[in-house]
């Protein structure tokens, strides 16, 4: 292997999605909020 081929190796094994150990609750919590937000959005401008 040359040194090239060995560091892409690495990098590529290195890439991954978002990490897991974040506060889930923010996310849940943040999640309701928008769809709230968005349903008080919707009822104003007279949509549903």
């Amino acid at each position: 292997m040359t040194a090239i081929s060995a560091t892409t190796a690495r990098l590529r094994a290195r890439t991954g999605g978002p990490k897991d150990d974040g506060p889930k609750i923010v996310e849940h919590v943040l999640g309701w909020v928008l769809v709230a937000v968005l349903a008080m959005l919707v009822t104003q401008l007279g949509l549903m």
